[in-house]
């Protein structure tokens, strides 16, 4: 079965085709645009994925080295995301899916990121915890099967993402944040400042970061360039914060289901200093897994792989399903 998959939930236009459980290309236009303003501005994504996405799906095509008769079926972002950038997919790929006479189905674009670590390890077996940390989302999920998914706990507040984008835009640091603080932050001290790690210490599995990126706004407010602390030090102190959360509670959840195996999703998961933490943190019983860098944000081949495995399963949505914003995941408990 080969399956063209389309994602617009964000900032990125992307479009792959799988096939048998393999993708056969995948293709991503990230929108630079939103740099000059220091976030996404959701009218301009929404015009912006309008003018790319159907160059970027016949690429995607031609890179597969298929044609519209050679595909099966259409994946597309249902949601969570933004709703007029939703809908551009959607709207395209019913278009697509009707004018072919094609079986069309909405993915959840959470499920799709946990999901995508299949893709990195084709044997990984259920049941697992996923460390699930974006821009929109921080939660941890305890994955039983496909459709059977129980939420550990989640951010109260911003999501981890969230905070790197809010972070760097203090620091004047140009979005996306997370790349920019890591980048910046490889020169400095990570123990320079000490900064809050809310909940590190709790037994709920929980995460909160709009302290953190208050004390952040704080500390710079009399921040002095010439001083003993860099901004490097800053950034890397900041980085710090998040990631030792992040893996505490990862540590935690494992320990209080007794999983043996967990994976990364999302696109925090590329943070390189977040990698080196968790492999040095968790005691070698515990196999860790993440998607392939290119995988972790948001992209059209873990829709495509996830829409393959429902539609060989006989679903098939009607062309008159709407955008979910916040799409809950599928079987959530």
């Amino acid at each position: 079965m080969a399956v063209l998959g389309i994602e617009t939930s964000c900032d990125e236009t992307a479009a792959a085709v799988c096939r048998n459980g393999e993708i056969l290309a995948t293709v991503v236009n990230s929108q630079e645009i939103h740099r000059r303003y220091g976030g996404v501005v959701p009218e301009i994504a929404s015009r912006e994925h309008e003018r790319y996405l159907n160059t970027v799906v016949w690429e995607a095509l031609g890179k597969a080295g298929l044609s519209l008769n050679d595909l099966n079926g259409i994946a597309v972002t249902r949601g969570p995301g933004l709703a007029g950038t939703l809908l551009t997919g959607v709207c395209f790929a019913k278009g697509l899916a009707g004018g072919r006479g094609l079986p069309l189905v909405g993915v959840n674009h959470l499920e799709a990121h946990i999901f995508a670590n299949f893709l990195a390890d084709p044997q990984l077996q259920f049941p697992f915890i996923c460390l699930l940390v974006s821009g929109g989302h921080t939660q941890l999920w305890h994955v039983m099967e496909l459709g059977k998914y129980r939420l550990l706990g989640e951010s109260r507040d911003d999501a981890a993402g969230e905070a790197f984008d809010k972070g760097a835009r203090i620091l004047g640091l140009k979005y996306p944040g997370g790349p920019e603080i890591e980048r910046v932050g490889r020169e400095g001290d990570p123990t320079a400042v000490v900064f809050p790690r809310a909940f590190i210490n709790d037994q709920r599995l929980e995460f909160s970061f709009s302290g953190l990126k208050t004390a952040l706004l704080y500390y710079m407010n009399d921040f002095d360039a010439k001083g003993r602390v860099s901004l490097a030090d800053v950034a890397s102190s900041y980085q710090a914060a998040i990631i030792d959360v992040l893996v505490a509670k990862l540590r935690q959840a494992l320990k209080t289901t007794g999983a043996r195996t967990c994976v990364i999703a999302g696109g925090v998961a590329a943070n390189q200093l977040l990698r080196r933490q968790v492999r040095t943190t968790l005691p070698d019983e515990y196999k860790v897994l993440y998607p392939d860098l290119d995988l972790c944000t948001d992209n059209g081949a873990m829709i495509a792989y996830l829409g393959e495995i429902y539609l060989q399963a006989g679903r098939r949505d009607p062309l008159d399903f709407p955008v979910e914003p916040n799409f809950p995941l599928p079987g959530a408990q």
